[in-house]
Parts: structure tokens; C-alpha cells; sequence
């Protein structure tokens, strides 16, 4: 009888790719999370700092 090693190996290995690509996925997308709330920040920082200039102004 022959044993069937190479599939349990094989689904294994694909375990791991998967978790692989979606760790880097997730690694991804959080970078675009984190960069894109930075910008957010910055643009409302940059809006009330304009705000406040232009109630100076009137």
C-alpha cells in the first residue's frame, strides 16, 4: 500500500503561502490605512489652521 505523503505536504505548503500572502496582504493594506488617516490629519490640521487665519482677516 503506497502512502499518500505528498498531498498532506502539499496542503501544508499551500497553508502556508496562503497565510504568507495574507499576512503581506494584510501588512499592505495597513499601510495604506495608516498613510491615508495621516493625510486626513494633516489636511484638517491645515484646514482650521486656514480657518482661523481667514476669521483674522475679516
Amino acid at each position: 500500500m503506497e502512502h499518500k505523503s505528498t498531498p498532506v505536504n502539499k496542503a501544508k505548503k499551500t497553508a502556508n503561502s496562503r497565510e504568507d500572502r495574507l499576512k503581506a496582504a494584510l501588512k499592505a493594506n495597513m499601510g495604506r490605512r495608516k498613510a491615508q488617516a495621516k493625510a486626513r490629519a494633516q489636511s484638517e490640521t491645515t484646514d482650521s489652521s486656514e480657518a482661523v487665519k481667514s476669521k483674522g482677516q475679516d
